[in-house]
């Protein structure tokens, strides 16, 4: 059976997805130099980005009940180890929150 909804939902998030991946090329074109302000934005937004989302992470962790943050405080010592071990953000994100769901689903349940 067509859905004729779900079928204009996809066509319209591809075509968004399309003009974004686009859209520098168009504004900047091939040759031009990217602002000095962009390329500044694209090197401290990351930083930024993700030491919000630590802080969102860690922002309910009670220190007066049981665990008392201790996964959380474990996964992030073994993010900062493996970063600066191996300098690869994807294995240090991925072993935090492996380390992190072993932990509160088999140590601390």
């Amino acid at each position: 059976m067509f859905d004729s909804h779900a079928a204009a939902l996809v066509a319209v998030i591809a075509l968004v997805t399309i003009v974004l991946r686009f859209l520098p090329f168009w504004v900047f074109g091939e040759n031009r130099k990217t602002p000095d302000l962009l390329a500044y934005l694209g090197r401290v937004l990351p930083c930024a980005i993700m030491g919000m989302l630590v802080i969102y992470c860690l922002k309910d962790i009670s220190l007066t009940a049981a665990p008392f943050g201790l996964p959380q405080l474990i996964s992030c010592a073994l993010v900062a180890g493996l970063h600066v071990w191996k300098r690869n953000t994807l294995l240090s994100i991925a072993g935090g929150t492996v380390c992190y769901m072993l932990l509160i689903q088999f140590v601390f349940a």
